[in-house]
Protein backbone atom coordinates (compact mmCIF):
# COMPACT_ATOMS: atom_id res chain seq x y z
CA UNK A 1 0.00 0.00 0.00
CA UNK A 2 2.21 2.85 -1.12
CA UNK A 3 -0.34 5.46 -1.11
CA UNK A 4 -3.87 5.71 0.81
CA UNK A 5 -7.19 5.95 -1.22
CA UNK A 6 -10.17 6.99 0.57
CA UNK A 7 -11.40 3.18 0.54
CA UNK A 8 -7.99 2.23 1.83
CA UNK A 9 -8.60 4.66 5.00
CA UNK A 10 -12.21 3.05 5.69
CA UNK A 11 -10.78 -0.47 5.30
CA UNK A 12 -8.12 0.33 7.50
CA UNK A 13 -10.89 1.47 10.64
CA UNK A 14 -13.09 -1.37 9.64
CA UNK A 15 -10.47 -3.36 9.96
CA UNK A 16 -8.82 -2.79 13.14
CA UNK A 17 -12.68 -2.27 14.86
CA UNK A 18 -12.39 1.67 15.15
CA UNK A 19 -15.51 2.44 13.78
CA UNK A 20 -17.97 1.83 16.70
CA UNK A 21 -22.00 2.11 16.65
CA UNK A 22 -23.71 2.36 19.98
CA UNK A 23 -25.26 5.37 21.88
CA UNK A 24 -22.48 7.54 22.61
CA UNK A 25 -21.78 11.35 24.22
CA UNK A 26 -18.97 13.05 22.60
CA UNK A 27 -16.45 15.68 24.42
CA UNK A 28 -18.93 18.64 23.00
CA UNK A 29 -21.61 16.94 24.54
CA UNK A 30 -23.50 16.17 22.00
CA UNK A 31 -25.20 12.22 21.09
CA UNK A 32 -24.58 10.18 18.20
CA UNK A 33 -24.74 6.01 17.76
CA UNK A 34 -21.57 5.97 15.32
CA UNK A 35 -18.15 7.35 16.71
CA UNK A 36 -14.76 6.63 15.19
CA UNK A 37 -11.83 5.72 17.15
CA UNK A 38 -8.61 6.19 15.46
CA UNK A 39 -6.34 5.45 18.29
CA UNK A 40 -7.27 1.49 17.20
CA UNK A 41 -5.53 2.15 14.12
CA UNK A 42 -2.54 4.29 15.12
CA UNK A 43 -1.81 2.45 18.24
CA UNK A 44 0.77 0.67 14.95
CA UNK A 45 3.44 3.18 13.79
CA UNK A 46 4.08 1.86 10.66
CA UNK A 47 -0.09 2.53 10.34
CA UNK A 48 -0.02 5.76 11.69
CA UNK A 49 3.16 6.70 9.43
CA UNK A 50 1.26 5.74 6.11
CA UNK A 51 -1.57 8.30 7.03
CA UNK A 52 0.63 10.65 8.13
CA UNK A 53 2.60 10.64 4.63
CA UNK A 54 -0.91 10.95 3.46
CA UNK A 55 -2.24 13.77 5.24
CA UNK A 56 0.59 15.88 5.21
CA UNK A 57 0.69 15.05 1.19
CA UNK A 58 -2.23 17.90 1.41
CA UNK A 59 -0.53 20.49 2.37
CA UNK A 60 2.48 20.32 0.72
CA UNK A 61 3.84 23.97 1.65
CA UNK A 62 6.73 24.14 4.00
CA UNK A 63 5.48 24.16 7.89
CA UNK A 64 7.41 25.13 10.97
CA UNK A 65 4.80 24.07 13.86
CA UNK A 66 2.26 21.02 13.77
CA UNK A 67 -0.31 21.61 16.40
CA UNK A 68 -2.44 18.91 17.66
CA UNK A 69 -5.58 20.39 19.37
CA UNK A 70 -6.85 16.62 21.51
CA UNK A 71 -5.11 14.16 23.38
CA UNK A 72 -6.31 11.82 20.58
CA UNK A 73 -4.51 13.45 17.78
CA UNK A 74 -1.28 14.00 19.39
CA UNK A 75 -0.08 10.50 18.10
CA UNK A 76 -1.05 11.01 14.42
CA UNK A 77 0.39 15.13 15.17
CA UNK A 78 3.63 14.06 15.43
CA UNK A 79 4.09 11.38 12.76
CA UNK A 80 2.70 14.30 10.75
CA UNK A 81 5.65 16.77 11.51
CA UNK A 82 7.76 13.96 11.26
CA UNK A 83 6.79 13.98 7.30
CA UNK A 84 7.02 17.64 7.57
CA UNK A 85 10.02 18.29 9.60
CA UNK A 86 8.84 20.57 11.82
CA UNK A 87 8.11 20.51 15.40
CA UNK A 88 4.73 19.18 17.26
CA UNK A 89 3.35 20.19 19.90
CA UNK A 90 -0.21 20.31 21.58
CA UNK A 91 -2.71 22.29 23.36
CA UNK A 92 -4.44 21.91 26.52
CA UNK A 93 -7.66 23.44 28.45
CA UNK A 94 -7.23 25.72 31.25
CA UNK A 95 -10.16 26.53 33.12
CA UNK A 96 -12.00 26.11 29.93
CA UNK A 97 -9.56 27.52 28.07
CA UNK A 98 -7.40 26.97 25.15
CA UNK A 99 -3.59 27.56 26.15
CA UNK A 100 -0.22 25.92 25.45
CA UNK A 101 1.54 24.78 28.77
CA UNK A 102 5.11 22.52 28.69
CA UNK A 103 7.23 25.60 27.49
CA UNK A 104 5.63 25.26 23.90
CA UNK A 105 6.03 28.41 22.03
CA UNK A 106 4.57 29.77 18.72
CA UNK A 107 6.51 32.77 17.37
CA UNK A 108 5.24 35.52 15.30
CA UNK A 109 5.46 34.50 11.40
CA UNK A 110 6.06 30.49 11.94
CA UNK A 111 4.09 28.52 9.52
CA UNK A 112 1.58 26.12 11.81
CA UNK A 113 -0.49 22.95 10.51
CA UNK A 114 -3.41 21.82 12.90
CA UNK A 115 -3.67 18.33 12.68
CA UNK A 116 -6.79 16.58 13.95
CA UNK A 117 -7.24 12.40 13.87
CA UNK A 118 -11.44 13.35 13.33
CA UNK A 119 -13.37 16.68 12.82
CA UNK A 120 -16.81 16.73 14.36
CA UNK A 121 -17.94 20.74 15.30
CA UNK A 122 -14.69 22.32 14.21
CA UNK A 123 -15.07 23.71 17.68
CA UNK A 124 -11.75 22.36 19.59
CA UNK A 125 -10.21 22.88 15.76
CA UNK A 126 -11.29 26.31 15.77
CA UNK A 127 -9.76 27.22 19.06
CA UNK A 128 -6.57 26.25 18.48
CA UNK A 129 -6.35 27.75 15.25
CA UNK A 130 -7.37 30.97 16.95
CA UNK A 131 -4.45 29.87 19.48
CA UNK A 132 -2.09 30.07 17.19
CA UNK A 133 -3.04 33.30 14.98
CA UNK A 134 -3.06 35.01 18.41
CA UNK A 135 0.69 34.56 18.43
CA UNK A 136 1.06 35.52 14.86
CA UNK A 137 1.66 32.95 13.13
CA UNK A 138 0.26 31.95 9.85
CA UNK A 139 -2.35 29.07 10.04
CA UNK A 140 -1.67 27.21 6.52
CA UNK A 141 -4.84 24.85 7.43
CA UNK A 142 -6.17 22.14 9.29
CA UNK A 143 -5.75 18.26 7.86
CA UNK A 144 -7.97 15.88 9.89
CA UNK A 145 -8.24 11.82 8.79
CA UNK A 146 -11.88 11.76 9.02
CA UNK A 147 -14.34 14.77 8.49
CA UNK A 148 -17.25 14.12 10.08
CA UNK A 149 -19.20 17.53 10.12
CA UNK A 150 -22.76 17.63 8.86
CA UNK A 151 -22.74 21.61 8.66
CA UNK A 152 -19.96 24.53 7.57
CA UNK A 153 -16.55 24.38 9.94
CA UNK A 154 -16.48 27.53 11.67
CA UNK A 155 -12.89 27.66 10.88
CA UNK A 156 -11.79 30.47 8.33
CA UNK A 157 -8.76 28.26 7.15
CA UNK A 158 -8.37 25.73 4.62
CA UNK A 159 -9.83 22.42 5.80
CA UNK A 160 -8.78 19.09 4.42
CA UNK A 161 -9.03 15.18 5.43
CA UNK A 162 -8.53 12.20 4.32
CA UNK A 163 -12.28 11.20 4.16
CA UNK A 164 -15.52 12.18 4.68
CA UNK A 165 -17.87 10.09 6.93
CA UNK A 166 -20.76 12.85 8.12
CA UNK A 167 -22.54 11.29 10.86
CA UNK A 168 -25.76 12.13 12.84
CA UNK A 169 -25.77 14.67 15.76
CA UNK A 170 -28.14 15.25 18.55
CA UNK A 171 -28.92 17.76 21.37
CA UNK A 172 -28.79 15.50 24.97
CA UNK A 173 -32.73 16.71 25.00
CA UNK A 174 -33.86 16.04 22.01
CA UNK A 175 -31.77 12.70 21.29
CA UNK A 176 -33.39 9.52 20.13
CA UNK A 177 -31.31 7.26 21.66
CA UNK A 178 -32.13 8.68 24.75
CA UNK A 179 -35.76 8.22 24.21
CA UNK A 180 -35.17 4.26 23.35
CA UNK A 181 -33.55 4.62 27.03
CA UNK A 182 -30.09 2.60 25.06
CA UNK A 183 -27.62 3.06 27.73
CA UNK A 184 -25.03 5.50 27.01
CA UNK A 185 -21.43 5.57 26.75
CA UNK A 186 -18.54 8.12 26.94
CA UNK A 187 -16.05 6.91 24.36
CA UNK A 188 -12.36 6.39 25.65
CA UNK A 189 -13.20 5.59 29.51
CA UNK A 190 -13.43 2.20 28.78
CA UNK A 191 -10.31 0.85 31.01
CA UNK A 192 -8.67 -2.63 30.96
CA UNK A 193 -7.07 -3.91 34.14
CA UNK A 194 -4.25 -6.85 33.87
CA UNK A 195 -5.13 -10.19 35.28
CA UNK A 196 -3.23 -10.43 38.08
CA UNK A 197 -3.71 -8.04 41.06
CA UNK A 198 -0.75 -5.55 41.07
CA UNK A 199 -0.37 -4.57 44.21
CA UNK A 200 1.38 -8.16 44.66
CA UNK A 201 4.10 -7.16 42.50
Amino acid sequence: MSKLGKLDVVGLLQEHGAILTGHFQLPTGFHTQTYIQTSLVLQYPHLAQKIAKAMASKFPQEVNVVVSPSLGSVVIGQEVARVKKARSIFTERVNGVMILKRDFRISEGEKVLIVDDVLNSGKLTGEATALAQGYGAKVMGVIAIVDRSVNPLPLNVPVRALISYPLQFYAAENCPLCSQKIPISIPGLKSHQPPFNIENI
